[in-house]
């Protein structure tokens, strides 16, 4: 784990009302940095981690020219459950605290290499969904003994039906769901929110050779959207909005008409 200095300077000022520190994993994804820059204009302390250590380094300076308060980070694979424990105490003891984990961990994978090949289909449900149970698991233990805290999470609106175009990465983001849907049931009477984030496509770098990634929602909006949610402490985010009502009817498909359909 490597780790960016921290100045003592914020470290002093920053009290329980002051910045919002928020930790943010998985800080290089496309819509975690737009995120970040809505929160670095508003002055916050951010911790980020990621595993291409040049690319958080570039996007730890550019939120600091921002007006972000405070910005420490670590270079880790997020995949090394190991890790979790050690790392994310480091994160809170450098933040002096936390009011906001965002998680924006993940991998699209390949769908039909993952068809063919077991280790690629179980690389996308580890790194989708067991590294952030397992990050979950800490950082809602954390915010329960605290009686606070808001956990957000990405997750997908691919997670609400498996389509034969992405079912492991569906299936990997459907386990997130009813995951964050029970711990957000365990943890919310302790005064924890869990916020369930369901975008549809959305046009970011990892998405930009996809056929139509033209159409596909606009990262910034996006992030002002995940960004109120927080906020507001909602429970789930379907972003845009218009994804809540398609999938609700694409749910409600009788299932001898969804295997006949060609998604």
């Amino acid at each position: 784990m490597s780790t960016s200095p921290a100045t003592s300077s914020s470290l002093q000022t920053a009290g329980h009302s002051g910045p919002k520190k928020i930790l943010v994993l998985g800080a290089t994804s496309g819509i975690a940095e737009a995120t970040c820059r809505i929160w670095a204009k508003q002055g916050a302390r951010l911790f980020l981690v990621a595993r291409n250590a040049d690319k958080l380094a570039a996007v730890a300076a550019d939120l600091k020219t921002r007006g972000a308060s405070y910005v420490d980070t670590a270079a880790v694979d997020l995949d090394d459950t190991a890790q979790h424990p050690a790392l994310l105490a480091h994160a809170v003891n450098s933040l002096t605290g936390m009011d906001v984990a965002y998680l924006a961990h993940g991998v699209l994978g390949d769908q039909p290499r993952a068809e063919q090949e077991f280790a690629h289909a179980a690389q996308i449900l580890h790194t989708n969904f067991v590294a952030p149970v397992s990050l979950l698991t800490w950082l809602s233990n954390y915010c329960v003994q605290r009686h606070a805290g808001v956990l957000a999470v990405i997750s997908s609106v691919a997670g609400d039906r498996g389509r034969k175009s992405n079912y492991l990465y569906g299936s990997s983001k459907a386990g997130l769901s009813a995951f964050l849907g029970g711990l957000r049931n365990r943890v919310d009477r302790e005064g924890v929110t869990v916020l369930t984030i369901k975008p549809g496509p959305v046009r970011t770098a990892m998405t930009s050779a996809m056929k139509g990634s033209e159409k596909f929602a606009d990262v910034n909006k996006v992030a002002q959207s995940i960004a109120a949610a927080i906020d507001k402490r909602k429970d789930t985010l379907y972003v845009p909005f218009q994804w809540q009502p398609i999938l609700f009817v694409i749910r409600n498909i009788p299932e001898r008409v969804f295997k006949k359909l060609n998604l």
